[in-house]
């Protein structure tokens, strides 16, 4: 690690800790705050992997991991109205999901490193999103892993409603999922305007 990565390494932490307090608040019916500040975190993956390189991209997505790890245990410490802040469900599917989805994303975007410039980011971006979801509302809320902690009860999260409310019937955690899948994959997009413009300022400035 070199000075010029703590940039990265101190936006990552930035993204992990807010998501993580975000989380908890919803924004309409079937969003949180959280799914407007995470998405970031592919952002600085991203700009780390193309100005610095693998290494330094994953040593930001450790770093993030480490962060997120610290604010999970320290929610399954504080006991609010309803139980604990953070269950270890959400606990175990945010590190497994963030893990797995940021070292995707890595290995995705070095494999079209060469490509046209928008090709690296948009493609690992979608994928590792995509993935992202899927383990993280997968472990956090389907009935299929409730024997990794009995004793929290999602049950909510299993009651069948319209997709969106507008869908075919599903568990609600599927709203959820579909959702938080669909504000990434808009934030993935929008994300090429930043990238494009700090990759290239940062190639002129060295």
């Amino acid at each position: 690690m070199t000075r010029a990565h703590l940039p990265g390494i101190i936006a990552m932490a930035i993204i992990v800790l807010a998501s993580n307090i975000l989380v908890q608040f919803l924004f309409g019916n079937w969003l949180t705050w959280g799914a407007f500040t995470y998405p970031l975190a592919f952002l600085v993956t991203d700009i780390m992997n193309r100005v610095y390189g693998v290494v330094a991209a994953r040593t930001v997505v450790f770093t993030g991991f480490l962060v997120g790890l610290a604010c999970s245990l320290i929610g399954t410490q504080i006991v609010g109205e309803f139980g604990p802040l953070v269950t270890l469900r959400i606990a175990l599917g945010s590190g497994i999901a963030f893990l797995t989805a940021q070292l995707l994303d890595i290995r995705i975007f070095s494999l079209f490193r060469q490509k046209t410039w928008w090709k690296a980011p948009l493609i690992s971006t979608l994928v590792s999103s995509t993935i992202d979801t899927a383990i993280f509302f997968s472990i956090a809320f389907s009935a299929h892993f409730a024997f990794i902690h009995p004793a929290t009860d999602v049950a909510w999260a299993s009651e069948m409603l319209p997709i969106l409310g507008i869908g075919p019937l599903a568990p609600l955690w599927v709203s959820l999922a579909f959702a938080d899948w669909s504000v990434k994959i808009t934030l993935a997009i929008i994300a090429l305007a930043p990238f494009r413009w700090l990759t290239t300022k940062n190639a002129y400035n060295n």
